[in-house]
């Protein structure tokens, strides 16, 4: 189970999840571009996830 929202879409969720990523939190670790080499993540899950980040004063790591 993650706290991220069901608009990133299932597969993305899902993917997230068995990288290890479940968490905002764990989001802070890794970098948008090596998140986009997880099949069934997409740019509109990044968007989505970074947003969200940002509103939490939060960001992923740098390229």
């Amino acid at each position: 189970m993650t706290e991220f929202p069901r608009t990133i879409g299932k597969v993305a969720a899902r993917e997230l999840a068995a990288h290890g990523y479940t968490t905002f939190d764990s989001l802070t670790a890794v970098s948008a571009k090596e998140l986009l080499k997880i099949h069934g993540v997409g740019p509109k899950a990044i968007r989505i996830l970074g947003e969200e980040l940002a509103a939490q004063g939060k960001a992923y790591a740098a390229d």
